[in-house]
């Protein structure tokens, strides 16, 4: 984690603006990509809402959010501690991401609220011709899948689609219908167990290990992408069963 840094002039001019969005963003992606092992280890789910800041001077942290309200200035997204053991460490890159660029931007025109129409257009158009904090995740990520084929593509797609199979295979329909999942009638009795809904071979379900009953993925909020990390699936309400004894 950076060390905070000390408080600058309030940017005025166009160019100012443009040179304090670029070091906050700077300091963004590099927390999300050269740092993100040290980034992944402050953003504890025990601990507090915490924030992720880029700074003026290039600087980033993982700090508490600021305690005056109304903020001196925009505050970044809330709580992306939370969320970090509860998805795909990727998914969970790119959400702090999105909530980055969205954070660099409402900075800007913050800061930019008294320039006049033209001087707007002109910051955007600069800010514009950048990289978001999203695509350069995204790049480095793909530059690195891309090395990785090159030297094990035949083990990577072996891995990937066996994988995928033993998902497909455990998590996303009943067991019932594995072996005929194309004939939707026949198993046409396999029931939500969230909305009642009755099962479709091309929506994603998921199977409660303790129950035995059958979800919609959406109405439990399970993706596939999320179902791959679960040995063993709870539904919510086997999970609030166990909370009460």
């Amino acid at each position: 984690m950076e060390i905070a840094a000390p408080v600058s002039p309030t940017p005025r001019t166009v160019e100012d603006i443009f040179k304090d969005f670029s070091n906050r963003r700077n300091a963004l992606v590099r927390a999300l990509t050269v740092d993100v092992d040290e980034f992944f280890g402050y953003c504890d789910p025990e601990k507090e809402n915490l924030c992720l800041y880029g700074y003026s001077n290039g600087s980033w942290e993982v700090a508490l959010p600021a305690e005056e309200v109304p903020p001196e200035m925009p505050e970044p997204a809330l709580g992306i501690n939370f969320a970090r053991d509860g998805m795909h460490r990727r998914d969970w890159l790119t959400l702090v991401a999105v909530h980055s660029d969205s954070w660099l931007l409402s900075v800007a025109f913050f800061f930019g609220a008294r320039l006049n129409a033209n001087e707007r257009r002109r910051l955007f158009s600069m800010i514009n011709d950048q990289h978001t904090v999203l695509e350069s995740l995204s790049e480095r990520k793909h530059g690195r899948d891309n090395k990785s084929g090159v030297q094990n593509s035949g083990k990577s797609r072996h891995s990937a689609k066996r994988a995928n199979n033993d998902v497909q295979t455990k998590k996303s329909r009943p067991a019932a219908v594995d072996d005929a999942y194309e004939d939707d009638n026949e198993h046409s009795e396999t029931l939500c167990g969230t909305c009642g809904g009755r099962y479709n071979a091309s929506e994603f379900w998921i199977g409660c290990d303790i129950c035995e009953r059958w979800f919609h993925g959406k109405c439990v909020r399970i993706t596939p992408a999320k179902a791959e990390h679960i040995k063993h699936y709870k539904c919510p309400d086997c999970s609030s069963k166990k909370g009460r004894q």
